[in-house]
């Protein structure tokens, strides 16, 4: 397994891997408008053939409403036989350090299903995310979303992790 950045000759995959794994689908321009805006912040995991398994697709708010300046992970994804191999994990950490070390993030966002609960437990027991609050009816099925916020510690050296 390798962890890289994303590529755009990646986006094709990335989108099949979005569409095989995931009830929120997006248009093949909204992962262009990721890669083209903040490149260093997605990532891409694949196999020994080089074939996309999973990804983390990611971006900076871009007018936060608090000003104070974040990152957010629009999208994970990791194809089903590769799952509980920590590729999640790493996926979201390396977008992590980007988001800190590039953009001088304070804290990275995320949405969560309320009921998906291994994605709950890898964001706020492995990752360490904390509930920041309810979004009701967020889903274009009208569940709900935890928004979880994870604050991102400063170094110097920049060579720590998250």
């Amino acid at each position: 397994m390798d962890i890289r950045p994303a590529r755009l000759a990646d986006l094709l995959e990335l989108q099949r891997t979005n569409l095989h794994c995931l009830p929120e689908n997006y248009t093949l321009r909204y992962y262009l408008y990721h890669s083209l805006t903040w490149p260093q912040l997605s990532f891409v995991a694949t196999d020994s053939k080089q074939r996309v398994v999973g990804y983390c697709l990611a971006k900076m708010e871009e007018e936060p409403k608090d000003g104070i300046q974040h990152g957010h992970v629009t999208s994970i994804s990791v194809l089903r036989g590769y799952r509980r191999l920590g590729l999640a994990q790493k996926l979201m950490r390396q977008s992590q350090m980007a988001m800190r070390d590039v953009f001088d993030a304070e804290f990275v966002s995320l949405h969560v299903r309320r009921t998906n609960r291994a994605a709950i437990g890898l964001y706020r027991d492995t990752l360490g995310f904390e509930v920041h609050g309810v979004e009701k009816g967020y889903y274009a099925d009208g569940e709900d979303a935890l928004a979880m916020r994870l604050y991102l510690q400063k170094d110097k050296g920049k060579s720590s992790e998250v």
